[in-house]
């Protein structure tokens, strides 16, 4: 059973999801910049812009920033040619009050990053499973923010260097139906 869609939606959405059989071809600075560019247009409350990104290309950012990812995770996402840590700003900039949209905020951006992702053929894969410790601490990164996800982004690779369980995870997931997601 495939995907289901009751209505036209935008092309990116209906082929975007969160492969894991990624290709090691080097992903260009205009592509990584334009998914950044993609992402800064998000909406958020006040204006705030609460997302941060690093972005690990290099060999030494990538393997500092694999080193804090689960082992279930490295085992795929350490074919992936780049990284993305998303973070964002827990405090307003005008008076220091907590923010309390900054997360979805940061989260919408992050669905803007991935949709152009999908436009200029690339694939995207946020993780949970990772060490915030470890990235923190990697990366020095200031306790004014929070660590929300790591991104892998590359191409579609070869889907046999997946492990067998792993291979037959590797389609895109099942929606819930629409009545089950509204409230009435």
């Amino acid at each position: 059973m495939g995907r289901e869609f009751n209505y036209e939606i935008l092309t990116e959405i209906k082929e975007r999801w969160s492969p894991r059989a990624f290709s090691q071809e080097t992903i260009t600075d205009e592509d990584i910049e334009a998914l950044i560019e993609a992402a800064r247009y998000a909406p958020s409350c006040f204006n705030e812009q609460p997302w941060r990104f690093l972005v690990a290309k290099d060999i030494d950012s990538l393997e500092k920033m694999r080193e804090g990812l689960a082992p279930t995770n490295q085992e795929w996402a350490n074919k992936s040619p780049v990284l993305i840590m998303i973070a964002s700003k827990k405090h307003f900039s005008g008076n220091e009050k907590n923010n309390s949209w900054h997360m979805f905020d940061a989260g919408t951006a992050w669905g803007y990053l991935s949709l152009e992702g999908q436009r200029r053929g690339l694939i995207t894969h946020a993780m949970g499973g990772f060490s915030q410790e470890k990235i923190r601490s990697s990366f020095q990164i200031s306790d004014e923010l929070d660590i929300i996800t790591i991104v892998a982004v590359g191409k579609y690779g070869d889907i046999n260097q997946l492990n067998s369980e792993l291979r037959d995870r590797e389609k895109p997931g099942i929606r819930k139906p629409i009545q089950d997601i509204m409230i009435k």
